[in-house]
């Protein structure tokens, strides 16, 4: 089915129809260091357009709510941080858990209060970082944490049962939409996709940003990929 096809019906709708997005490597280029990411203007003139046109404009991000909602920079639009587990009602005990653990480790890393990012991508030597994350990784799992791995960074979350599947389903509970869209770039999306196909919607479309360092599993689950956030950008356009 072409691109033109799976999208109409939401168009055809917006009063009934969702769209859901990652931000980092969909909306926001993927860039040495999360600091120094941005969403373009062009980018963000589409939001604004699909914030005042559709039932729901949403971000479900691995950042944490408030820095999300910073680099989204967009009115009228929904985000949720740390893969869903803001949504979580137990987020401070879980909160005071992560701290232990990132105490605990003592590396240079991304806190996002509810979820840890150890990133490598600037490593002079990636091998052994990895390696070294590999030693987090198991430790995370023996103090009863959940690590996982996306592009070029080691993710360390609470064993709780949120993640962006159920941060879109209840996204689109609450909303009460019935065609829904998500779009993202990593292993976590996978997690996206599931919630959306799950969610007993009359139409929906899962769109894969693609790139060499992404999950294939995401490309094959697609039922739309594009290979960059540039060309997601465009195709925001036929909304």
């Amino acid at each position: 089915m072409s691109a033109d096809d799976l999208l109409a019906p939401l168009a055809d709708a917006p009063e009934r129809s969702a769209l859901v997005f990652d931000v980092d490597g969909v909306l926001a280029p993927i860039v040495a260091r999360p600091e120094l990411s941005a969403v373009p203007e062009a980018t963000r003139a589409e939001l604004r357009r699909l914030a005042g046109r559709y039932l729901l404009v949403a971000c479900v991000s691995g950042r944490g709510g408030a820095d999300a909602r910073r680099l989204v920079g967009v009115e009228g639009i929904e985000v949720v941080g740390n893969h869903g587990l803001e949504l979580d009602p137990r987020a401070a005990e879980l909160a005071g858990r992560i701290a232990r653990f990132r105490d605990e480790v003592g590396l240079p890393v991304e806190d996002k209060v509810l979820s840890l990012s150890y990133h490598y991508r600037e490593a002079a030597d990636e091998a052994a970082a990895r390696t070294e994350l590999e030693r987090v990784a198991a430790l995370a799992t023996k103090a009863g944490l959940d690590p996982r791995w996306g592009r070029k960074v080691l993710e360390v979350r609470p064993p709780v049962e949120a993640n962006k599947g159920t941060a879109v389903r209840a996204l689109l509970e609450r909303s009460g939409a019935r065609r829904g869209l998500y779009a993202g770039d990593d292993t976590t999306d996978l997690d996206a996709f599931a919630g959306l196909t799950g969610a007993g919607l009359e139409h929906s479309v899962r769109i894969a940003v693609a790139s060499e360092e992404g999950p294939r599993e995401l490309r094959a689950a697609a039922d739309l990929v594009v290979e960059s956030p540039e060309a997601f950008a465009a195709l925001l356009q036929a909304l």
